[in-house]
């Protein structure tokens, strides 16, 4: 697994030392990978020649206490011979060696500066010792349920910073890196509420360890923990003194014969020894008992808390036999062991045997393992300002390299493309040159073809021009056709560039005698012009007038009693309707329409037969002299581009 996903917690406690690397999923989940269990081994250093017993703590009773030398000697032996690989180190310090308060703060801002000036004060009057010689971290405690919002709940934690500074530097000489640092109360009270301890109902946790005994209370959102005196080694120097003997001869007796006597009417043990020990034992768990009542008093009385409902026990001390039922009888709630696992998956690797052993220890350090994922509720750093900026400092130390690495690979790539470049420019310089020259004479080649193109296009639209106008007579003539009524026929039809002013009279008679002979011929336009005519036809129109006119005489069937003079008749109305209607053919406006009425002939009592001459302009001519001359201009050969290369040679 690689490094950067494992963290290594340790919890620095009175009588040993508890450590468990965690592989970690930011944000989700966490398994457990290897764990080690080391008690102190006072035999290295100088203890007047005290032989090490087996237990927790094997010195004289006058020399009980571990010297920082047998911590710091352990918990190197523990991180170097167990195989942890993890870089990132998260430490918890035993109860003993902190100072915890809680304090309650006017709200009377909600500035979180102030506020914490306001912290500062109250930890600088309840530190023992000046600023310099502490390391101290405070947190402001979520509200309860029940709060009326006057009060700021605020926790606050000192430390000595010479313990803490030492610890740190063993730790950062053994190539490890300090993370964090907090207390056994707080990295119990996280693990707790990630395993759903106290979400409901008041419990407590009674951690009885080596050295001193740690009472948390849970009650939903509100927290208080104290630190009680009175531990293991409490019954170990209580059983030395009772039967004078030394402290490891004490601790090896507590181990072997040790449990709290059951009291009253219970049977005692068939050994002495083990009768009376278990009555010592007694004794110490009764003077607990005591501390744990008026604990409880405190809590509800300056906290506002609830009455307990559960216990459970934690730390080496508390699988002495019969401890729950001791707790139980005397408080009169539920006990049972916190199990901090529920919250964390097993590895493949772990001795599950082993570890369900030792599971009661391994509170603080599964805490401490759920810091790294961001859940936590308390979230206390008792770590030196000088290591914190240290840590600060290589975090931003990948990307000092980072910048220092791309501003060199900066100016190499430059210097590099600077010179490739130049070779480049150079290189290309004389090509050019030559390019351009020839460049420059294919241009000129261009352009005369393109002054050509030009020319030949524009002759080419007059052409297409001229090609567009082929087909105009013929739809011209069959547009007069369907113009022309049933009761209508021509006689004459003409094209000129002016409209006629009279009636031709060449046939007149020969239509007028015989209008079966015009009536059949309705079919067909008839193009018989008159033999002797003052009017110009298309035949003799001049070269430079173009033929807009149409001049059409016809005679027409109608009723008698149309008023030939003022009004038109049925059928001619008919035809200038449809002229009207091919807007763009003929300028058929009535003002452009020339009209001109003959006499006719009677055919019976109420028809009679007229002559008239119809003179209508076109939108466009329909021929012109000039087109034989521009057909042969715009039909002439074009030159090929042989022809081109010849006039060049």
């Amino acid at each position: 697994m690689a490094q950067q996903n494992l963290i290594l917690c340790i919890d620095i406690g009175g009588d040993s030392i508890k450590a468990a690397e965690f592989s970690y999923v930011p944000g989700q989940s966490l398994t457990l990978e290897r764990f080690a269990y080391t008690e102190y081994d006072f035999s290295s250093v100088n203890n007047g020649g005290v032989q090490a017993g087996a237990g927790a703590g094997a010195a004289a009773a006058s020399a009980d206490e571990p010297s920082e030398d047998v911590i710091l000697k352990t918990l190197a032996d523990v991180i170097k011979t167990n195989g942890f690989s993890a870089r990132d180190v998260y430490i918890s310090l035993s109860g003993k060696n902190a100072f915890v308060r809680f304090v309650k703060i006017p709200a009377m801002t909600t500035d979180k500066n102030k506020i914490q000036e306001i912290i500062s004060y109250e930890a600088q009057q309840a530190i023992p010792f000046s600023s310099g010689e502490v390391v101290w971290d405070s947190q402001i405690l979520q509200p309860t349920a029940d709060s009326d919002g006057s009060e700021i709940d605020a926790m606050i934690v000192i430390v000595k910073k010479q313990e803490v500074s030492r610890i740190s530097e063993l730790v950062e000489k053994l190539g490890k890196r300090i993370v964090l640092i907090e207390v056994a109360g707080t990295s119990c009270y996280n693990s707790a509420r990630a395993n759903n301890v106290g979400a409901n109902e008041c419990q407590m946790i009674l951690d009885i360890g080596g050295r001193c005994s740690t009472l948390i209370f849970l009650d939903g959102s509100r927290f208080f923990v104290r630190t009680i005196p009175i531990a293991g080694d409490t019954i170990t120097q209580q059983i030395a003194r009772e039967f004078n003997i030394s402290y490891a001869d004490a601790e090896e007796m507590k181990r072997k014969h040790g449990y709290v006597s059951l009291g009253g009417a219970y049977e005692e043990s068939d050994s002495e020894v083990a009768s009376a020990v278990s009555k010592i034992i007694r004794n110490v768990m009764t003077r607990l008992l005591g501390e744990i009542n008026r604990s409880v008093n405190v809590y509800r009385a300056t906290q506002k808390g609830r009455k307990p409902e559960k216990l459970f026990l934690a730390g080496g001390t508390s699988i002495l036999p019969y401890t729950p039922r001791f707790f139980s009888e005397k408080l009169r709630i539920p006990v049972e062991y916190l199990n901090p696992f529920q919250v964390v998956g097993i590895g493949p690797a772990v001795d599950q045997q082993v570890l369900s052993e030792v599971a009661h220890l391994y509170a603080e350090t599964i805490g401490l393992a759920l810091r790294r994922l961001g859940t936590s509720p308390v979230e206390i750093s008792l770590i030196p300002d000088y290591i914190r900026k240290q840590n600060e400092f290589r975090s931003k130390r990948p990307f000092f390299l980072a910048s220092a690495i791309v501003v060199l690979l900066y100016f190499g790539i430059s210097l590099w493309t600077m010179s490739q470049q130049a070779e480049y420019i150079a290189a290309k310089s004389d090509k050019f040159s030559s390019d351009v020259s020839q460049r420059e004479a294919i241009q000129k080649r261009v352009k005369d073809a393109s002054n050509k193109l030009t020319a030949a296009n524009s002759d080419f639209d007059d052409a297409v021009d001229l090609l567009k106008k082929r087909n105009n007579l013929i739809a011209f003539y069959s547009l007069i056709r369907t113009c022309i009524p049933d009761n209508v026929w021509l006689t004459d039809f003409s094209i000129s560039n002016a409209p006629s002013s009279q009636i031709k009279t060449a046939s007149n008679a020969t239509a007028a005698n015989n209008p079966e002979t015009a009536q059949n011929n309705g079919g067909q336009l008839s193009m018989d012009m008159p033999e002797e005519s003052n009017e110009p036809s298309s035949s003799s129109e001049t070269d430079s007038n173009a033929l807009t006119w149409i001049n059409m005489v016809a005679y027409v069937i109608c009723e008698k009693n149309d008023t030939w003079l003022n009004d038109r008749s049925a059928a001619i109305n008919n035809i200038t309707s449809k002229m009207k209607e091919n807007s763009s053919i003929f300028k058929a406006k009535d003002e452009e329409i020339k009209i001109v009425y003959d006499e006719g002939r009677d055919i019976c009592d109420h028809l009679t037969i007229r002559k008239f001459l119809l003179a209508v302009e076109l939108t466009e001519p329909i021929d012109s002299p000039e087109l034989e001359k521009a057909l042969a201009k715009k039909l002439s050969p074009i030159p090929s581009e042989d022809d081109d290369e010849e006039e060049e040679e």
